[in-house]
């Protein structure tokens, strides 16, 4: 019984990384809509990326929703967080100029951070030793289904691109839409961007449903169990900023950091360019066109939920530091292999797609989110884990902004930055793999007596 109702705690708190991945890839494939119809610019864009949910939003989130669900638990973030996130959605649906939409992207983005420590949290914390990795790849399947979904959506509801006299093959649903909201006066960009608007809708549908599933959770038992041992014990509750100290004092809980961060972060670089420039870049120094480029990232997707199911079957059973290196591994050659043969190639493509997805599919994120939530004491897990993605999401926001201009207007400078988004995975791997802790088919409790002794 107690397996199930993990596995159905898992399914409802997952739901969260549908919208963060979701939002991300909602926002990438309607910027060309959205640049049409407001007269944006590059750099426009580009703020949108920095500010979003891949980026500075959710790191601001991070920091506050991991000290809050560690001072309130993880129940009171599920209570709230997810209206947050309506309300960024429905800004961004309603935008009808750029500070309106820069403001939705903030609020969705931080709502996402707020809610991803607690999730990865509240899911080690609701699993049993022997399917905890299991639960946390379930989890990740959904960070996949996510984009799948959306870009279904905004496949068969695109307006006609340039040079083509037809669209999607529910358009005539969105023109509906937009005739019934505007009395029939949308034309061009201010009619296309509807379809845009629609997919950022069926996100608020999602969010509504998983605020319905995730407020009837019942509160960690971990949790409970620390506060009910600083209760007996005299320890008078922080407050949530001078907590920071608290954290910060344990050498322990600094290293574990340190380690996790630079793993994380270096991996994060190239995958936030990736999951928001990606189609772009095979369009532009590729040759490929929207409608290919597209067809590989969807693909792509389909890989990605395939070996995040395989990684669950066996990510609890085989050696993880091993299995880590593989991923990792897979990363490094996809990137040898496209900066070698060439952007431009159809075969280097598919070659990159195909090792791209299989990493993705076993992730650094999914090692990130298992080892983060087993390496600190449950008074420390969810606040330490807010820290590193304010960390890991903000240096993503300063590199995406850095990434456009090495890249250039039309991908010249694609090669040198291939070469350091390899760079940057081969360190990721080296960490990784020197760092791995031995925590597999061990309780969290046994976990933190091992690390910190029975005092913390």
């Amino acid at each position: 019984m107690k397996n199930k109702n993990s596995l159905k705690s898992t399914l409802a708190v997952s739901l969260t990384n549908y919208l963060d991945a979701g939002a991300i890839v909602a926002g990438a494939s309607g910027l060309t809509l959205w640049k049409d119809y407001l007269g944006l610019t590059e750099g426009d864009l580009g703020w949108l990326n920095a500010i979003s949910a891949n980026c500075l939003g959710a790191a601001i989130g991070a920091i506050i929703g991991g000290f809050l669900a560690d001072k309130y638990g993880r129940k009171a973030i599920y209570t709230y967080n997810m209206l947050v996130y309506m309300l960024g959605v429905l800004v961004i649906m309603l935008a009808t100029n750029f500070p309106i939409l820069l403001t939705g992207f903030l609020i969705t983005g931080i709502s996402v951070g707020v809610g991803v420590p607690a999730s990865w949290t509240y899911i080690s914390e609701s699993s049993e030793t022997q399917n905890r990795g299991r639960n946390i790849c379930i989890s990740q399947m959904a960070w996949g289904i996510g984009p799948l979904i959306i870009l279904i959506i905004g496949t068969i509801l695109a307006p006609a691109t340039a040079g083509s006299n037809t669209g999607g093959v529910a358009f005539g649903f969105v023109e509906f839409i937009a005739n019934i909201i505007t009395g029939g006066e949308a034309q061009g960009a201010e009619l296309n961007v509807f379809s845009s608007r629609i997919v950022f809708a069926s996100l608020f549908v999602v969010a509504f449903i998983a605020w319905q599933l995730q407020r009837r959770l019942d509160e960690s038992t971990e949790w409970i169990a620390a506060k009910k041992n600083e209760k007996q014990n005299g320890i008078k509750s922080k407050s949530v900023f001078s907590s920071f100290g608290a954290l910060f004092s344990n050498k322990t809980c600094i290293k574990s950091m340190a380690f996790l961060a630079g793993m994380y972060l270096t991996w994060n670089l190239v995958c936030s360019v990736m999951g928001f420039f990606q189609p772009h870049i095979y369009e532009t120094a590729g040759g490929l066109s929207n409608e290919m480029a597209n067809m590989f990232a969807a693909g792509q997707w389909v890989v990605i939920i395939a070996m995040t199911f395989v990684c669950s079957l066996i990510v609890d059973k085989v050696n993880q530091r091993a299995l880590f290196g593989f991923g990792v591994s897979m990363g490094v050659i996809a990137w040898l292999i496209i900066v070698t043969i060439g952007i431009n190639s159809m075969t280097g493509l598919v070659v990159f797609t195909l090792l791209w997805a299989i990493q993705a599919g076993i992730s650094v994120q999914t090692f990130y989110a298992l080892w983060a939530s087993e390496l600190f004491p449950a008074k420390f897990r969810a606040a330490a884990q807010g820290i590193m993605f304010f960390v890991v999401r903000g240096l993503s926001a300063v590199w995406g902004l850095s990434f456009v201009y090495i890249y250039g207007e039309q991908g010249e400078g694609f090669t040198i930055a291939g070469y350091i988004m390899m760079t940057f995975f081969i360190i990721s791997l080296i960490i990784g793999v020197v760092g791995a802790p031995k925590t597999q088919g061990k309780t969290l409790e046994e976990i933190t007596r091992e690390r910190y002794g029975e005092e913390i």
